[in-house]
């Protein structure tokens, strides 16, 4: 699945799984009440297979459907991991993650590659890390303690999405490794609504305020920078917003001097259309700017919106049925009069 397209990420995030039959309509063990036991039973089977010396990685190909299997990272899986010998451990795990047909098998594998994995194992966990929705936490909590880490985390990165993507960008966050900053800065977010719960993290990681410079040369920059703004202006309990950013109101300002100078695209006018309902809707404080500023940033986001360029791009995002265009002529634009749907 990852070879035709080996830059971009798995189509539906590769399901359906092998093993879909046996899982589509099944409730699944339950989970514990008692959430500091979840993972307790997985364990409790690792220690009795590593307890016989004879055993083989294949006889845990089934042992696992029956118990419940957490998809992050887990202190009683991972303490299982290192009671027994670590090259015996990363032999099951690589077995499991290479061979394994039941997904419950899979991810104590790769729970076991993310206890006690290393540096030989990062192009098989990046493999199946690729799965993202269900391996990505653990995917990205091994590579998090690798010192290549970062490396391998990034090249992921571009090839996740959804919740995938929220995985992998919190554990760049957390290694805030200055080498990460430049991708963090232009392609952390994709457009996806759940990038709000890392937004406004990247934001401050990324230290965007310090880098407002490059956006007078950086278009990629511009545009995602328009993507961070939108998501913070409306990820109120998922992660950090515009109201509590300290930095929001340069960042603002920096945006609005730039992106009117770029030629008109279908998302950018979406983008600072966005922006301009917020600032047209919201108080001067929910988007972390004065009053004054609030008045000047809306009036020069509407200005841009109004010129007959962008508003032949944004007709034209219409008459295409892009979704986003439909969106904002059904529900923004009369609110805002824009020229772009004059029957909004």
């Amino acid at each position: 699945m990852h070879r035709p397209a080996p830059g971009e990420p798995l189509r539906r995030d590769g399901e359906p799984y092998p093993d879909d039959g046996l899982h589509r309509h099944r409730k699944g063990p339950p989970i514990p009440e008692d959430r500091h036991s979840v993972g307790k039973d997985a364990a409790l089977i690792l220690d009795a297979h590593f307890a016989r010396a004879s055993a083989l990685p294949g006889e845990l190909a089934d042992a696992f459907h029956d118990v419940h299997i957490p998809i992050h990272p887990n202190e009683h899986i991972a303490a299982a991991a290192e009671r027994a010998d670590g090259d015996r451990v990363r032999r099951t795990g690589r077995w499991l993650v290479r061979h394994g047909t039941d997904r419950c098998s899979v991810t104590v594998g790769l729970a076991l590659l993310a206890a006690v994995g290393t540096a030989d194992d990062i192009p098989l966990i990046r493999t199946i890390g690729l799965l993202s929705n269900r391996f990505g936490p653990l995917a990205a909590h091994a590579f998090e303690r690798q010192p290549a880490g970062v490396e391998a985390l990034l090249w992921l990165a571009e090839r996740v999405t959804g919740w995938g993507r929220v995985y992998v960008v919190e554990a760049l966050c957390r290694l805030d490794d200055p080498t990460a900053r430049p991708w963090l800065l232009r392609r952390a977010c994709d457009g996806d609504v759940l990038n709000g719960y890392f937004a406004g993290t990247v934001a401050t990681v990324a230290r965007l305020h310090e880098a407002l410079a490059d956006l007078d040369t950086d278009s990629e920059m511009v545009d995602h920078v328009g993507r961070l703004l939108h998501l913070m202006s409306d990820c109120g309990g998922m992660g950090l917003t515009l109201a509590h950013y300290p930095h929001a109101g340069a960042v603002l300002e920096a945006h609005a001097r730039r992106a009117g100078s770029l030629s008109p695209t279908v998302e950018r006018y979406f983008t600072i259309a966005m922006l301009a309902q917020h600032l047209t809707t919201e108080s001067s404080e929910a988007a972390g700017c004065t009053v004054a500023q609030q008045q000047a940033l809306r009036e020069a986001y509407l200005e841009v919106l109004d010129r007959e360029e962008w508003i032949r791009t944004a007709r034209a995002g219409l008459a295409a049925d892009d979704s986003g265009m439909r969106w904002l002529a059904d529900h923004r634009a009369p609110r805002l009069r824009l020229r772009a749907f004059p029957d909004g």
